[in-house]
């Protein structure tokens, strides 16, 4: 049966829209040209669009830069504002953009483990309340946030978790009473850094990858055929409760302690890195997490191995690729997803030659042939995938823009 004329329309529209928001300011031509509408189809939808202030003219494009057919339409870009959050367990980071994720203000605060959970709360709301003030922005349309724990795949909620502050499930409320007009959206840090890797980072040729998150704690996102997998209660991933060889004891229902986090979490691969004999960067990083820096040094040494740092950064890689491949192996005979990406701060610091030895590895305890990449966005990707969430949930409500 075919299309009513406003439901042809609403696709068009739609369609339209996607273009502007993937491609930037378009002609009507261009319109034409990527939609494959007829010139008086793309004539209407660009008048209807324009009406409705969801587009405008941006500029002019062309050498002439005259006339009607050289107008660029674009997306208005002030019609929402959108803050993105990454809520890690020592602080928050939050970026304030328009609707096509140009950055209009950004900061962080560190938040201690022993400032208490009404406090803590307060400092991340104040931080976001800063931020919109300094972007001009009068009201946010929607807040995306990534934090470690666990979703509820029914409610969207981050559950209870061991091990987090008790401050990351109260921050979700408190931002959503101090902005009543917002919604919020929580989703895992490590599920939001797949979803940057695979649009802007490391997996932008792929569909079916596997991120294993190498940070303060560990995970694994998995991204079959273009989509994301949560589990039955959202727990897919949590890699870091794996049993593996090499820890004194198995992990539990309530503690990873025993598990992979214990061979390759931050204060595993910084408590490595010492037994190797290697010291912090010399010239470290700003903010920066101390195992990425060990491993950061350790690469740039590793290339003068014929000194004594050098072999002793050398022995370190190939002691943690050892442990990293026992994780990434387990990975591969489930899943098979034909790539794996290092993840966060630690696998962005180990670049390709902890990838190379990781691959090596592999090569020899799986029989699936898998590629290793490093990650391009490192720890940033949270804050990236949180602002994708936040714009595509933004551009769903205002003008039923579709799922890339």
């Amino acid at each position: 049966m075919p299309a009513s004329p406003s439901t042809a329309r609403a696709i068009n529209d739609r369609l339209a829209l996607q273009l502007l928001q993937d491609e930037g300011p378009l002609t009507a031509g261009q319109l034409k040209q990527l939609t494959g509408l007829s010139r008086p189809t793309v004539a209407d939808l660009v008048e209807r669009l324009t009406a409705s202030g969801l587009i405008e003219v941006v500029g002019e494009a062309g050498e002439q830069r005259r006339g009607p057919n050289a107008r660029l339409y674009g997306i208005v870009a002030g019609r929402a504002q959108l803050a993105a959050l990454d809520v890690r367990t020592e602080g928050v980071a939050v970026l304030v953009c328009d609707l096509v994720g140009r950055v209009l203000a950004e900061a962080s605060v560190p938040i201690g483990g022993d400032i208490g959970t009404g406090p803590a709360v307060e400092q991340a709301v104040a931080l976001v309340e800063r931020a919109v003030k300094e972007a001009g922005a009068h009201r946010l349309h929607t807040v995306g946030i990534g934090a470690p724990g666990l979703i509820d795949p029914a409610s969207g909620e981050l559950r209870d978790s061991s091990g987090l502050p008790a401050w990351h499930r109260r921050l979700v409320a408190a931002l959503q009473e101090r902005l009543p007009e917002a919604r919020v959206i929580v989703e895992n840090e490590t599920n939001l850094a797949a979803l940057a890797e695979q649009r802007e980072g490391a997996a932008r040729d792929r569909d079916t990858f596997v991120l294993l998150w190498l940070g303060h704690g560990t995970g694994a996102a998995v991204v079959l055929d273009g989509t994301l997998r949560r589990g039955a209660s959202g727990g897919t991933g949590e890699i870091g409760f794996l049993p593996v060889p090499g820890t004194t004891a198995l992990p539990s229902a309530t503690d990873c302690e025993g598990g992979f986090h214990s061979l390759a979490g931050s204060a595993a691969v910084a408590a490595l890195a010492r037994r190797h004999g290697l010291g912090p960067a010399r010239e470290p990083v700003i903010g920066e997490p101390e195992a990425a820096g060990l491993v950061r040094a350790a690469v740039a040494h590793a290339d003068a191995s014929g000194t004594a740092s050098g072999n002793a950064s050398v022995r370190f890689l190939d002691a943690l690729a050892d442990r990293l491949a026992i994780g990434a192996a387990s990975v591969v005979a489930v899943l098979d997803p034909g790539c794996v990406v290092l993840g966060g701060e630690v696998g962005q610091a180990g670049g390709e030659a902890l990838a190379a030895r990781v691959a090596e590895r592999l090569r020899r305890m799986a029989p699936l042939p898998t590629q290793l990449r490093p990650s391009l966005l490192g720890g940033a990707a949270v804050l990236r995938g949180a602002l994708l969430m936040a714009r595509e949930s933004a551009q769903r409500e205002l003008f039923g823009a579709r799922d890339h």
